[in-house]
C-alpha cells in the first residue's frame, strides 16, 4: 500500500494577491503539489514578473491572449445593480485583489480563479469596433453603460493595449452616457475625454479605496494603485469638472471595516461627491482562495474575520440571494450600513440627483446607411 504523501503549503508570491492556484470546479481532476522528497521544501518564495526564483524555476509572469468574443455589451437583470448593460474590456486582472468577486469566472476559461486569474489575462483588442457596431444596431435603446464592474478596465496592461482609451472614444464621439469604477490612479491620462463629457452630464467615475494602510493595500491589492494615488485621482477628477464618488468596497468585517468613515472623510476631502460600499462577496472558489490568504497573512485575525463573515451570512461565508448579497445582513452588517448612511449624511455626500442625459445620443452610422432626413 502507497504511503500517504502531505501536500506542500501554498506559500506567497510577490506581486501576487492570491496563495494558490487551485483548480477550478469544471475540472474533472484536482492537482495539488507534493513533496517528492527530490527537493526539499523552502520557506516561504519571493516570485516576480520574469526572471527564475531560487530554484531555478521560471518566475510567475503575466501572459495576455487575445480574447474573440463577438459582442462587446453585457446585459443583465438583477435587482440589485444600478444598471443593465456593462462592457469588460479585459477578461483577469493584475491588480490580483484576493476578494475580487470576478475570480471564479476564471474557471469558465478550464483556468484557476487563483494565480491564473492575475496573470494569464484575455484582451478585447476589438471592443471599440464591437462597441461602434453595437451602437449602430437597429433597435438599439441607450441607457447608461459600466465598466469595471467585473474587472478594472485600467488594470496595468492598459497602459500598452489602450483598450479603454478607445472604448472612451467610441462612446464620447456619440455622447453616449458611461459610469467607470477603478481602482486606478491612470482613469486620469483620459481627463481629455472624460471632462468634456462631463459638461454634457455624461460621465462619472467611482474610485474603489477598500483601505489607507498601504501595507494591507499591498499584500490584499498587490498591483493596484496606492491608497493616496487613489485619493489624488479623485481630486484630479474633481477639479477636471468630472464627478467622482468613492467605493467602499469591500468592507471585511475584523479586517478593514473600522476604516470606513476615515475613507469617506479622506475622499470627501479629496473632491468625491458620491459614496457607495459593499461588503464582502466570498461566492464558489472564492471561499476558499480568500481563507488560504487570511491564513497566510493574518493568522492572528483568521478564526474572527471568518466568523463575522458567517455571522452576517447566515452561518456561511456566501449568500447569492438578490437584495443580502451585496450588503449582508446581521448585527455587525447592520452596523456597517448604518455608519455608511450616517457618514454620508454628516459629509454631505449623495446629495444630488445623477441622471444622465441619454437623450443627446446619436448612433454610429453604418457602412451604406442613408443619410437621414431630420
Amino acid at each position: 500500500m502507497a504511503a500517504m504523501v502531505d501536500a506542500l503549503p501554498s506559500l506567497p508570491r510577490k506581486g501576487r494577491g492570491a496563495v494558490s492556484n487551485r483548480d477550478g470546479r469544471y475540472e474533472p481532476t484536482t492537482r495539488v503539489a507534493v513533496d517528492d522528497g527530490w527537493r526539499p521544501h523552502r520557506e516561504a518564495p519571493v516570485l516576480a514578473d520574469g526572471g527564475f526564483d531560487d530554484d531555478g524555476e521560471p518566475a510567475l509572469a503575466t501572459t495576455v491572449t487575445p480574447d474573440r468574443s463577438r459582442t462587446i455589451i453585457t446585459r443583465n437583470r438583477s435587482p440589485d445593480l444600478p444598471f443593465d448593460q456593462s462592457i469588460n474590456p479585459y477578461r483577469g486582472c493584475e491588480h490580483g485583489c484576493v476578494y475580487c468577486y470576478a475570480r471564479p469566472s476564471h474557471a469558465w476559461l478550464g483556468l484557476s480563479p487563483g494565480l491564473d486569474f492575475e496573470s494569464r489575462l484575455f484582451a478585447k483588442f476589438d471592443a471599440a469596433e464591437l462597441l461602434a457596431a453595437e451602437l449602430a444596431a437597429d433597435g438599439y435603446t441607450c441607457k447608461p453603460i459600466a465598466i469595471g464592474t467585473n474587472t478594472d478596465p485600467y488594470q496595468p496592461i492598459e497602459r500598452r493595449h489602450r483598450i479603454m482609451r478607445a472604448i472612451l472614444e467610441v462612446l464620447a464621439a456619440h455622447d453616449h452616457p458611461v459610469c467607470i469604477v477603478t481602482k486606478s490612479a491612470m482613469v486620469v491620462r483620459d481627463l481629455d475625454l472624460l471632462a468634456p463629457m462631463a459638461a454634457k452630464n455624461l460621465v462619472r467615475v467611482y474610485i474603489s479605496v477598500t483601505t489607507l494602510d498601504s501595507e494591507l493595500a499591498r499584500c490584499m491589492e498587490p498591483r493596484a494603485a496606492a491608497p493616496r494615488r487613489r485619493l489624488e485621482a479623485i481630486g484630479q477628477l474633481a477639479r477636471g469638472g468630472v464627478p467622482a464618488g468613492v467605493f467602499t468596497a469591500p468592507m471585511i468585517p475584523g479586517l478593514n471595516d473600522w476604516e470606513l468613515e476615515r475613507i469617506l472623510d479622506r475622499a470627501t476631502q479629496a473632491g468625491a461627491s458620491e459614496a457607495s460600499y459593499t461588503f464582502l462577496r466570498l461566492p464558489l472558489e472564492l471561499k476558499a482562495l480568500f481563507t488560504e490568504w487570511l491564513e497566510a497573512h493574518y493568522p492572528d485575525r483568521a478564526g474572527r474575520v471568518l466568523a463575522l463573515i458567517r455571522e452576517s451570512r447566515d452561518g456561511k461565508l456566501n449568500d447569492a440571494r438578490f437584495g443580502s448579497r451585496m450588503t449582508a445582513s446581521g448585527p455587525h452588517a447592520q452596523m456597517i450600513r448604518k455608519r455608511f448612511r450616517l457618514a454620508c449624511r454628516r459629509l454631505g455626500l449623495n446629495a444630488r440627483n445623477w441622471d444622465f442625459d441619454t437623450w443627446r445620443f446619436h448612433p454610429p452610422e453604418r457602412p451604406g446607411q442613408q443619410l437621414r432626413l431630420l
